[in-house]
């Protein structure tokens, strides 16, 4: 049996491409996938500004610890891609940072 880790993944990336339509299109939904619209979720939150420039995605990936935080990347990152494909919008190269959150280590503070 396999142990299963929770990762806490962000994929940026730039937008390219963008016709006049996407962008009228993006712009019209910007206030949707603004800064309080940021969540972790296995299906992904999309946040980008009104400058189309840079966006992100945040997702939660459940997979094998001993697959690592380079799989949980790789997954986010195809989950994103699909999600822009079906957005229909060009983008660059995707990046990932990774946060596993069952080795993440807490702080508290003494009383």
């Amino acid at each position: 049996m396999t142990t299963q880790h929770t990762y806490r993944v962000i994929v940026r990336g730039t937008w390219d491409g963008l016709t006049d339509d996407d962008r009228a299109r993006l712009l019209a939904e910007a206030d949707q996938h603004g800064l309080t619209q940021m969540r972790f979720t296995p299906e992904g939150s999309l946040t980008y500004d009104t400058t189309l420039k840079h966006f992100s995605y945040r997702y939660v990936v459940v997979s094998d610890a001993a697959d690592g935080e380079e799989m949980a990347g790789a997954l986010a990152e195809d989950r994103a891609e699909t999600a822009l494909k079906a957005l229909g919008c060009g983008h660059g190269e995707l990046r990932s940072t990774v946060t596993d959150m069952d080795t993440m280590k807490i702080n508290r503070k003494g009383r």
